[in-house]
């Protein structure tokens, strides 16, 4: 039988999707302090590093990882 994933049967394979612009718009945030709005709520802080899935946000003595999936805005804080 043709099975062109059978080699691959036994090892996982990570799929994730990248949106570039979203990326790209952290990275000219990196440093800043920002409101980042998630499916979740909201959480204010600093950019402290822009990755292709996720970012980290320092605030309240704390680091936080957010998937930029899970991104629905962002704006520079007040």
């Amino acid at each position: 039988m043709n099975q062109p994933y059978a080699s691959h049967a036994s090892s996982p394979q990570l799929i994730a999707l990248v949106d570039p612009y979203v990326y790209h718009a952290f990275q000219a945030l990196n440093g800043k302090e920002v409101v980042v709005e998630t499916v979740r709520g909201s959480i204010q802080g600093t950019v402290r590093d822009v990755k292709p899935d996720h970012i980290v946000i320092s605030a309240h003595q704390a680091v936080y990882y957010i998937r930029l999936a899970q991104v629905v805005s962002v704006r520079l804080s007040n």
